[in-house]
């Protein structure tokens, strides 16, 4: 049976290669910062906004995005100004944030079932007007983290010679920090909080493997983010599983495999060149003792 010829998996199926495709697009920034973790700060104070928006019978979504956006531009001005080092404010985040979601969530009338698919992910239950708003964020992230490509690249790169070459630097940092809490609160629905950061840097940390430059990274980042997230949702409804953690899984067996061939390629070139270089010295020895 088609399991596609449903609306709630084709919705899943796009809503999925829709983040599979932004995440990588704003994760290779994070991964080039060394702020891999920053997606899992961000999503546990997400949490704590889908905990206040069932506590308040607010919009949930709407709520963890205010909450989310409020967190990322924190751990920026903490990392920017503040005394404390990015890891122990991220280390606040992850236990405050993660803390404060499941109190509000008991406060509220709300099921644990509720926590659970913001927890895990619950692509099957998206609906309509979830789908539209993970398409108009995800497009607008996407199209942002293109166009600012080469200045954002910059401020990851080297902040002090962005900052004498006249970039904007703060306002580009916060425009990372904010696409980090969008990236997330559409990715809530697919993977949940708990497998957000996996989306957001498993394809760069695949992709780096095999490419060099900073444009083909992000290229075959978002390639690898793609494929993830169709196959995931094709193993999950293939096989019953959980769309968000089969996603993920995919990713990280693609990681794997490309670690594999990557190892075993350079362990061939390790042998050939010894007994290419050993052959093109016989000749030369040969000539010597006839010499």
């Amino acid at each position: 049976m088609d399991l596609f010829q449903y609306d709630f998996m084709l919705r899943a199926l796009v809503g999925a290669l829709v983040i599979g495709l932004a995440a990588p697009a704003l994760g290779i920034y994070l991964v080039q910062r060394r702020l891999a973790l920053i997606g899992d700060g961000i999503g546990h104070v997400a949490l704590t906004g889908v905990g206040a928006g069932l506590l308040l019978n607010r919009s949930p979504v709407l709520v963890a995005v205010l909450a989310a956006t409020l967190g990322a531009v924190v751990i920026e001005l903490v990392r920017a100004y503040g005394r404390t080092s990015g890891d122990l404010a991220l280390a606040l985040l992850f236990y405050g944030g993660i803390a404060g979601g499941v109190m509000l969530v008991g406060l509220s009338d709300a099921s644990s079932g509720s926590l659970n698919a913001y927890l895990f992910g619950s692509l099957t239950t998206t609906s309509p007007a979830d789908l539209v708003t993970i398409g108009v964020l995800g497009a607008a992230l996407l199209v942002t983290m293109l166009a600012l490509r080469p200045a954002l690249f910059a401020v990851c790169q080297d902040e002090e010679y962005a900052r004498v070459s006249g970039l904007p630097v703060r306002a580009l940092n916060l425009l990372i920090a904010v696409g980090t809490a969008i990236t997330v609160t559409i990715a809530m629905r697919a993977v949940g909080v708990l497998l957000i950061s996996a989306l957001m840097v498993v394809p760069v940390a695949t992709a780096q493997q095999v490419t060099r430059g900073f444009r083909s990274t992000m290229t075959a980042a978002m390639t690898l983010g793609l494929f993830a997230a169709g196959a995931g949702i094709w193993v999950a409804a293939t096989a019953n599983t959980a769309p968000g953690a089969s996603v993920v899984l995919v990713a990280i067996g693609s990681f794997l495999v490309v670690a594999l061939l990557t190892a075993g390629g350079r362990a061939v070139r390790r042998r050939v060149r010894p007994t290419t270089a050993q052959a093109a010295a016989e000749p030369a020895e040969h000539e010597v003792l006839l010499g």
